[in-house]
């Protein structure tokens, strides 16, 4: 006990205070069992050891514990957990829960000994609570986080703070927002850094490095979380790259699976298992018409990476300026919003009431022109006229 709480003070000592993200505030910190999932590397880890160190700082009553440490490949977390209680431990952070076996069990035996006691959690955006073979959907409040939005890339990197904003707020009040912003503010070069390397805050510790990180990124996820959460055969890994660089390497469509299934020779239905184990990865992002049930064997209407950052980093030669923008808008708004296929045209359904068309300066909306609630997302725009508003005015969504 005595190293696992040198190694959390440790942790705890290091962490910077100097930028906390929103939901530091937004998540519900009272309750027994909350857990946090997300995609590696967007900052989850921190952000435990931020509310940890503001909390209770180096209190003996709370404690950092990482299941991936070596030291749980021979002791049970039921153990530990024991002993620090016996110690007046009250709160216990842990990190990284899906690379633990039997978590989910270990974890429901705790929450149900231990009344006085809360638990906080943070696992792999794959992680699901529904499944898992304890019976933890019931007792955990479970809050999904993203990377940063472009408004936090800005708050850290440069220190440029603005407020968030509703969609309606954007969509009704641009040009109020846009100059609320300063005449100094020119957000294009700093939209273009994010598009290529703003998503994941390890941005902070340099730029050279950074797509050598998102690309380890990738490889963690398929080469370990996949195969250990889904039981993937290890001769199929390749298969699973070869479907993210046909996904990146392709404009926004329609996919065809039998000729996706083809290209990367494996079946339909397993083709499909992997697109949808992509997405609860936080890999992909699929979008499908509201009218169509969810069944899991279904093809999504629409395909795109998770985030731009990804499209760089698997296919920075090969970069389809639409396919970058349309990436960059459904994964802003899909933070604090339902989207969907949109059917009647544009590009993307919203809450099943707004619809998007994104494009360039030059995008005239003739598709959606006859549509209700229809707007142009537009690339290299600097205010709103009409129904055009300037793309990067989503990203103050979160």
């Amino acid at each position: 006990m005595e190293k696992l709480r040198l190694r959390s003070n440790q942790k705890i000592e290091r962490v910077s205070m100097d930028f906390k993200r929103d939901e530091f505030e937004k998540f519900d910190w009272n309750v027994r069992l909350m857990g946090v999932k997300g995609a590696r590397g967007i900052g989850k880890t921190t952000l435990f050891l931020q509310h940890l160190k503001t909390t209770h700082g180096f209190s003996e009553k709370a404690i950092y514990l990482s299941l991936d440490d070596l030291y749980f490949t021979e002791n049970k977390l039921v153990d530990v957990t024991e002993q620090f209680y016996r110690e007046g431990g009250l709160y216990l952070y842990l990190d990284e829960v899906h690379k633990y076996p039997n978590w989910a069990i270990e974890v429901k035996n705790i929450y149900d000994t231990y009344p006085d006691m809360q638990v906080f959690f943070t696992g792999s955006s794959m992680l699901d609570i529904q499944k898992s073979k304890a019976d933890l959907s019931r007792r955990a409040i479970i809050f999904p986080m993203q990377g940063l939005s472009f408004r936090q890339f800005l708050a850290l990197k440069y220190q440029i703070k603005i407020p968030t904003y509703s969609l309606a707020d954007i969509l009704e009040n641009a040009n109020e927002i846009i100059q609320s912003t300063g005449a100094d503010f020119k957000p294009y070069p700093h939209f273009r850094e994010y598009l290529q390397q703003g998503y994941y805050p390890f941005f902070v510790e340099g730029k050279d490095w950074y797509t050598d990180r998102v690309d380890a990124i990738i490889r963690v996820v398929i080469e370990s979380d996949f195969l250990q959460l889904h039981n993937i055969d290890v001769r199929k890994i390749r298969r699973i790259y070869q479907l993210l660089m046909a996904v990146a390497t392709s404009p926004p469509f329609k996919p065809n699976i039998q000729k996706m299934s083809e290209r990367i020779d494996i079946d339909r239905n397993t083709l499909i298992q992997y697109i949808y184990n992509l997405q609860n990865a936080d890999m992909l992002t699929l979008l499908r018409s509201p009218r169509k049930g969810i069944t899991l064997m279904q093809k999504p209407d629409k395909i795109y990476l998770e985030n731009p950052n990804l499209l760089y980093a698997i296919a920075p030669q090969n970069n389809d300026i639409g396919m970058v923008r349309e990436t960059f808008v459904i994964n802003q708004l899909k933070a604090v919003h339902d989207i969907h296929y949109a059917e009647k045209g544009g590009d993307v359904l919203v809450d099943e009431k707004y619809v998007f068309e994104i494009g360039g300066q030059s995008k005239k909306g003739k598709q959606i022109a006859k549509l209700d609630n229809a707007y142009v997302i537009a690339d290299n725009w600097d205010f709103k006229t009409g129904n055009k508003i300037p793309i990067w005015l989503l990203g103050l969504l979160y």
